[in-house]
């Protein structure tokens, strides 16, 4: 597996700085002004479906890769970080600890360091693209060290970070837009396919998990297991009732915002339990959907809604003759949404932000469920006979009712727990230890109720609707306690 996600743009940024750098050292100006303007080959659609297909590895090579987003905002305000407090804490994480920065014009839009990388959502969200790593052990110290060293970092600004999926009350209009050339693309772009693009883009946090498959079979099985039980991951990290400074009445409206975000890349794919589903099928998908943009000399060109296949003709009206390279493949591919979403790992798309508890508990979720034979066989087994109207349902109910989403006579915490029962057997398999940051599950499925439903009741009988405690509450603190 690759570094998780350092998004699209900052893996192509921050790639070419770094090959820049290297050049610089080893090969004369002229040489230099050569490669840059070498034309990269064109891609064919086997080389795009072989990209993914590499992603293919023997076990013992399995790695947990970790993302989580969060909010930054002023202290005493409780407005939203704007890019010089952003600048502050990149700027820092270089000059004070070592990380490289990631640039786009005369603005540091992120940094990397040993296979990790910080980059920013449209609206200043901080995210971590973890390693590639062995174990939940080495997660966990990744993830404490920058909530705790980003989060000092913006205290000397008199900011702080905010775990939950959905800002509680800033509008779109209020939120500060980071200075990204692909971001100003979709912004365009979004209100042309959906009316909760926007939302999706300045207002929304999540946790993912980026884990491998050992071939195009193991492939499929997790894939198809894993996207009938993201519903329940997301009832279980249901965090994000309020907006606009009240309650929605919803447990997670980060989830809901996807179901009118944009329908040509985002949804849950019904096509993935067809008998022909692989990575041919998925790619083509990919093929299939609209484009955003193309990176040419340092420049996101704006070829929104245009075609890949056409663009793999030479017929973009915007690049008239150019054709795509892997790395426009590689962009390509982030580009759409789905609940599950593939690339040479798989990405499990279907949480809230939350805690540092919360994003612990994520990857064990689903390293415990998917790299266990004993845990996917029964977890695959329990979802065999769902059908594609049920999954759909299942989706669309817990958003507003969370765990307790009905569900064949039953509810979602049925399911919920035996998914944490199922991958807390897979942990105990693997004798690291691990199961220790499943606790915050189990207890929220032995209770029944989501951080959003505590929060909601909460605000309903302590609270009154004061937005202050919601920030009290789910603010990370200087220091995280340790998950014993």
């Amino acid at each position: 597996m690759t570094a998780t996600t350092a998004r699209g743009d900052a893996l192509r940024v921050g790639t070419a700085t770094r090959r820049g750098r290297r050049a610089t050292r080893r090969a004369t100006t002229t040489t230099i002004r050569a490669a840059a303007t070498a034309p990269a080959r064109a891609v064919t659609r086997e080389e795009c479906v072989a990209f993914v297909r590499r992603g293919c590895k023997p076990r013992e090579a399995f790695r947990i890769g970790t993302e989580h987003e969060k909010f930054g905002y002023d202290e005493a305000t409780k407005r939203r970080m704007d890019y010089p407090v952003v600048r502050h804490v990149l700027s820092s994480l270089v000059e004070r600890h070592g990380w490289t920065p990631i640039n786009e014009a005369d603005n540091i839009i992120g940094c990397t360091k040993d296979k990790q990388s910080v980059t920013l959502e449209p609206g200043g969200q901080f995210e971590l693209s973890g390693a590639p790593l062995e174990n939940l052990t080495q997660t966990d110290e990744e993830v404490r060290w920058h909530i705790e060293t980003v989060n000092a970092l913006a205290r000397e600004k008199g900011h702080r970070f905010l775990g939950i999926g959905f800002d509680p009350k800033w509008s779109v209009a209020e939120v500060p837009m980071m200075p990204k050339g692909r971001y100003k693309i979709m912004r365009a772009y979004m209100p042309k396919k959906g009316t909760r693009g926007h939302d999706m883009m300045f207002r929304t946090c999540t946790i993912q998990v980026n884990l491998d498959f050992e071939s195009e079979q193991d492939m499929v099985r997790k894939f198809r297991t894993s996207l009938a039980l993201q519903p329940l991951a997301t009832a279980m990290f249901a965090n994000s009732a309020f907006v606009d400074g009240a309650d929605t009445g919803y447990q997670s409206m980060r989830s809901d915002v996807w179901r009118d975000t944009d329908d040509d890349r985002t949804g849950t794919l019904a096509w993935v339990f067809d008998d022909d589903f692989g990575f041919e099928k998925y790619c083509d998908y990919v093929m299939n959907v609209p484009m955003y943009f193309v990176y040419r000399n340092g420049t996101y060109v704006d070829v929104s809604g245009e075609s890949w296949l056409d663009f793999m003709e030479g017929k973009l009206p915007q690049l008239p003759g150019d054709k795509p390279t892997i790395d426009d493949w590689e962009q390509h591919l982030t580009t759409v949404f789905p609940e599950v979403r593939l690339k040479k790992y798989m990405e499990m798309r279907g949480a809230d932000g939350g805690s540092y508890e919360a994003i612990m508990a994520l990857p064990a979720l689903w390293v415990g469920l998917l790299y266990s034979d004993k845990a996917l066989d029964a977890a695959e087994a329990m979802v065999s006979d769902w059908t594609q109207v049920e999954r759909d349902a299942l989706r669309v109910d817990v958003t507003k009712d969370g765990l307790s989403a009905k569900f064949r006579g039953g509810t979602a915490n049925d399911i919920a727990k035996k998914m944490v029962e199922l991958s807390v057997q897979g942990l105990q398999e693997r004798g690291l230890g691990e199961e220790v940051y499943l606790r915050y599950l189990q207890d929220i499925v032995d209770d029944g109720k989501s951080v959003a439903a505590r929060m909601s009741e909460m605000n309903a009988r302590e609270w009154n609707g004061d937005l202050e405690k919601v920030y009290e509450y789910a603010t990370f603190p200087d220091t995280l306690p340790k998950i014993v």
